[in-house]
């Protein structure tokens, strides 16, 4: 069987989710390929936090149960060397990876058809795209837009290349905290933060999904270092090893469940601009988790991509390379490729780099963070008396509903 189309979404995570909702919602016809009926158990991103962040997601325009069904944190303690610097007002949403994509799923409109199974091949061209399914039926559409992640099958056979820039650069740990002493831990949330540069974690992150206190902890290690054997294997021994005065404010702890554990190399790919096929989210570039930029790119790449250049691409015949520079071009997405991968490499540095300009970096976060403690606590009374945005009322209703 031969599917007609204009847009083929290959991958049906974050990226490719969002995108066939926002496409489909906007009345574009696609059709989105994935070999899960649902989503399997991920580690990936586990948390949208900050203004910015959020504000990416609502632009997206299917942010609105995903945030409903996460678990909202309105302050964020920040620690270190055994201490509270601050008790800092954020707006956070906790969500297993999984159960993200299942919510924007459901943002989907029954006019875009899903189809279980995987593409084994593209051949494409200026006019319309044709996509080879496991299955054994094929897709004529006049874009395809790759949203695989670090599948990289279909990306050599349209011969891009692939380069890892820095390999392993960062490790992610994710598993469930348990508190020891009591029924629950002090904090709504916590980031507590390096004791010393040598333990090579930069930080650890705690932060509630649903009756659960998850934890991600980072690290800058080599795939073959012990320390990952020994944090897979005895993790509440090897995070009291890294991160010391952290149980003068959790009290004791113990780690339930299973201890994921995923290193992240960073990936440029080039000679991505191939008449008909473009590339979002980690199929194009991939960024690095410690900074938590990941979902930035997620829905920058899918907002600028749905709402600006597909519906300017097909306003005229044809699906050349020159229309599919123009999203690698756009000034929005070339922002926040550059300001992710700075970030990156800078919070590399600032975690483990050696001399005496790191050291000083170091210590300024630290003097910086405690500064905002005493701010935040001599506007403590004023902040009591705010009043909230319509994102914050929206979101305590939902929540209240909910329970």
């Amino acid at each position: 069987m031969t599917h007609y189309t204009d847009i083929a979404i290959i991958g049906g995570g974050l990226a490719g989710s969002t995108a066939a909702a926002m496409l489909g919602r906007a009345g574009v016809a696609a059709i989105l390929v994935d070999p899960h009926a649902v989503y399997p158990p991920d580690f990936r991103i586990e948390k949208i936090s900050g203004a910015e962040q959020i504000g990416r997601f609502r632009r997206t325009g299917v942010a609105d149960l995903a945030l409903r069904r996460a678990t909202l944190a309105s302050e964020n303690w920040i620690a270190r060397f055994g201490y509270v610097l601050d008790h800092a007002p954020v707006h956070q949403y906790g969500i297993l990876y999984d159960a993200l994509v299942a919510a924007v799923r459901e943002e989907i409109p029954g006019s875009v058809p899903r189809i279980l199974a995987k593409a084994v091949a593209i051949t494409p061209s200026e006019d319309r795209q044709s996509v080879v399914l496991s299955n054994g039926d094929t897709i004529s559409a006049r874009l395809v837009v790759l949203a695989n992640g670090l599948n990289v099958g279909l990306r050599h056979m349209l011969g891009i290349t692939r380069t890892i820039t820095s390999p392993a650069h960062s490790i992610s740990v994710g598993f469930d905290l348990v508190p020891g002493g009591g029924p629950s831990f002090p904090f709504p949330a916590m980031t507590y933060f390096q004791e010393r540069a040598s333990s090579r974690v930069p930080y650890i992150t705690l932060f509630p999904i649903g009756d659960r206190m998850r934890a991600n902890l980072f690290a800058y290690r080599a795939v073959d270092d012990p320390w990952l054997r020994s944090v897979r294997h005895h993790p509440a021994e090897t995070l009291e090893a890294a991160l010391p005065g952290l149980k003068r404010i959790t009290g004791d702890y113990t780690v339930s469940g299973e201890v994921k554990v995923r290193p992240a190399d960073l990936i440029v790919n080039s000679g991505t601009r191939i008449p008909g096929v473009v590339l979002v989210g980690d199929a194009f570039c991939t960024t690095c988790p410690v900074t938590g930029t990941g979902s930035d790119k997620v829905f920058t790449d899918v907002e600028r991509l749905c709402n600006v250049h597909i519906p300017r691409w097909l306003s005229t015949e044809g699906m050349s390379d020159t229309k599919i520079a123009a999203f690698y071009d756009d000034p929005v997405k070339r922002a926040c490729d550059a300001w992710s991968l700075q970030k990156a490499w800078e919070f590399r540095e600032v975690s483990i780099g050696r001399g005496p300009y790191w050291l000083a970096q170091r210590w300024a976060r630290f003097a910086v963070s405690l500064g905002r403690g005493v701010r935040h606590r001599l506007a403590g009374p004023l902040l009591a008396t705010r009043s909230l945005s319509p994102d914050e009322r929206r979101d305590i209703r939902g929540l209240t509903e909910s329970s």
